[in-house]
């Protein structure tokens, strides 16, 4: 039988239990329903219209007139309400007294006729009575009964209903729970584990797709492994002849392999080491726990081997295996196995030294090309100057083109003196304590004439009393000046800029907002990069991109922040925070 069906079938037997249990409850609710309603309809309009006939006497008694038509009215309404044995009876003797007194005119006569119209109300009234009394032992009888079918259903139902909450998921659940525990013996490696379900079900078939699942992971196992072990073997001595050194360790930590450079570079030997975990084998080796531990992004670590300082690079890499078959799902062969870790030091001692080459030749190129550019900037003055002889407007222009080219070169030459100094690692602070308002107003002021040729205004907005920052003050106000020239560049005439000095937790937010045309989101990230500049038209594409890039270093040095905001026709707002001294102003 499917599985499809023994649910159903399951399911079905379990509404069956519910709408029986269900219908047996409304036909008890409807007999004791019933009963009530028979109690308290019949002999309580029997009850009442006795009651109205004995008051209409009475009060007809007390005013001596006889109008009987109320009498009439109810008592006609008895005769057609006689549901009692014995109140037929007495019914019709209260209607022959009644015509009596009607129709007798002397006074004895109505008191004995009134008298045992009185008699006959009694007795209507007793016979109700008396059977609103029996009915209500019967009501109670039945309701004691249907409560009593009622809790022996209801435990019947109950029985049945546990019972199958605790058998009925073992169908389902003890195939499961056999297939869970096959599946996990494969994952362990162990291919004969075999299932075996007596069933006709799904579970049968998926049981011998199991089995024929595990008899080609054995085969394949049992066919694989010489070529794993010869692959095995071919992959160490590829390993063995790398320049580089490289330490395997798998998922659980324990390492798998060790070659002749990092024995060397390590001082270990791999016969000792392999098969320990790598932080047993660190506890006793410096460099080897800080290699496990080195961030992969953490600059060249400095290694004393060969009898030379070198540099190596650290390359951590995550390897996983993917499981593939070819007789199971595309899902599964889609997923990976972790298989451990590899650790590359990679030598960039030759990098290192051609890097340090490069600095030192940017350097002396940036220190050399200023004395000449500084000789023609004196020059350009002097050729400027009206007393030496006078210039005509061309030659004025070829003069003025001369003098934006050599303050462009002198800027480029002061960037790369200042960029060598910094990839050098020898960037020289002055860190002080300082006014943030010093840094703000040497910045202002030496951009506040090239900002009023243009019509440019520049709006300050800083706190009083702001605590001081702890840095350099001329680094710092490069930087700012170079986030106003930058403002400057890209802000149309007579717009304005805003320079904003606020505190940020422990630390100072300055801060400089054009009102340009922004940067596109996918440069932003972009900006503190060296020599990058972001695609612009020819009147504002100028600098070497270097600016920026320094501008980090100079504020990361000072253990402080930079960032960007921009949006596209909004502006953009260049920013860094410097940490507070403690010092009030």
């Amino acid at each position: 039988m499917k599985l499809k069906a023994k649910l159903r079938i399951g399911f079905s037997f379990l509404f069956i239990i519910v709408v029986a249990f269900g219908g047996i409850s409304m036909f008890q609710i409807q007999r004791i329903a019933e009963s009530a309603r028979v109690i308290l309809k019949d002999n309580y309009e029997s009850l009442n219209y006795v009651a109205e006939m004995r008051s209409i006497l009475d009060k007809q008694e007390r005013q001596a007139s006889y109008d009987f038509s109320r009498f009439e009215q109810k008592l006609a309404k008895q005769k057609n309400n006689i549901t009692e044995p014995g109140e037929r009876a007495a019914v019709m003797k209260l209607d022959r007294h009644y015509q009596t007194f009607r129709t007798t005119t002397s006074a004895a006569g109505k008191s004995e006729a009134e008298y045992e119209m009185r008699q006959a109300l009694q007795r209507i009234e007793n016979v109700n009575m008396e059977a609103i009394v029996r009915k209500n032992d019967l009501a109670q009888k039945a309701v004691d009964s249907s409560i009593t079918l009622l809790q022996l259903v209801g435990g019947l139902t109950f029985l049945i209903l546990f019972s199958f909450s605790v058998n009925f998921p073992g169908f389902v659940a003890n195939p499961l729970r056999e297939l869970l525990d096959g599946i996990r013996e494969i994952r362990d490696g162990n291919y004969q584990k075999r299932l075996n379900f007596s069933s006709s079900d799904e579970f049968s078939e998926l049981g011998k797709a199991y089995n024929e699942m595990a008899n080609r992971l054995s085969d394949w196992e049992n066919s694989n492994l010489a070529t794993i072990r010869s692959e095995k073997l071919r992959i160490e001595a590829i390993i063995e002849q790398m320049r580089d050194a490289i330490i395997g360790v798998d998922e659980k930590g324990k390492i798998l392999f060790v070659n002749v450079v990092a024995e060397q570079l390590l001082a270990i030997d791999s016969e000792q080491v392999v098969g320990k975990h790598v932080e047993q084998v660190a506890e006793n080796n410096d460099l080897l726990e800080h290699i496990i531990h080195l961030d992969k992004n953490d600059k060249a670590l400095k290694i004393f081997a060969g009898g030379k300082e070198s540099f190596f690079q650290l390359d951590s890499i995550q390897i996983s295996v993917p499981f593939m078959f070819e007789e199971v799902s595309t899902e599964l062969r889609k997923s990976e196995v972790a298989a451990g870790s590899v650790f590359i030091l990679k030598n960039v001692t030759q990098y290192k030294e051609l890097d340090a080459a490069k600095t030192n030749i940017i350097a002396t190129v940036s220190h050399e090309l200023k004395t000449p550019i500084s000789s023609i900037k004196m020059s350009l003055k002097l050729l400027g100057d009206e007393r030496v002889g006078g210039l005509n407007p061309e030659q004025k222009q070829l003069l003025d083109h001369i003098a934006e080219d050599s303050n462009r070169l002198l800027k480029i030459t002061g960037e790369l003196l200042d960029l060598s100094q910094i990839e050098s690692g020898n960037i020289q602070l002055n860190l002080t304590d300082t006014d943030p308002n010093e840094i703000v107003n040497y910045a202002v002021n030496a951009v506040r004439l090239q900002a009023e040729q243009r019509g440019i205004r520049l709006e300050l907005v800083a706190r009083k009393n702001l605590p001081f920052v702890y840095g350099d003050v001329e680094k710092t106000a490069w930087v700012l000046i170079n986030f106003l020239s930058n403002a400057l560049r890209y802000s149309p005439d007579r717009s304005r800029i805003v320079i904003e000095v606020l505190p940020s937790g422990s630390f100072i937010e300055f801060s400089v907002r054009d009102f340009g045309k922004g940067i596109e989101p996918q440069y932003q990230q972009k900006l503190f990069d060296r020599y990058f500049q972001v695609p612009a038209d020819g009147k504002n594409k100028s600098g070497s991109g270097l600016g920026l890039a320094i501008a980090k270093d100079f504020i990361e040095a000072q253990k402080g922040n930079i960032f960007v905001e921009s949006e596209l026709g909004m502006g953009s707002k260049f920013g860094f925070r410097l940490p507070v001294s403690g010092r009030k102003i």
